[in-house]
């Protein structure tokens, strides 16, 4: 099994929306990926609440069958698609792969 975390930082401001909006839409469409990617076994999308500091905005945390589905999703034009929205709304990204 592998797991993939990721977590970003979103703009105060961008595309015309705030900061709230533009989790909710990542969010949303993260959500809209399963059942659409082969091996993605199961997907959660968290908005903070904390708000402090060191928080980030929103959070992906996603397990695969194996390491070649995880490859696949990387590729998958639904993926690709969020990749691209998403690119200009964020100031920072992170990410981790484990095998489990």
């Amino acid at each position: 099994m592998i797991k993939h975390i990721v977590l970003w930082r979103l703009k105060d401001r961008a595309n015309g929306l705030g900061k709230i909006e533009i989790a909710t839409t990542m969010k949303e469409r993260l959500e809209a990926l399963r059942g659409v990617v082969p091996g993605l076994v199961h997907l959660e999308v968290g908005l903070d609440f904390l708000k402090s500091e060191t928080s980030s905005d929103l959070a992906l945390y996603t397990e695969f069958a194996s390491r070649e589905a995880l490859e696949a999703y990387q590729t998958h034009p639904a993926h690709k698609e969020f990749v691209a929205f998403s690119h200009d709304l964020r100031t920072e990204r992170r990410v981790v792969d484990y095998e489990v």
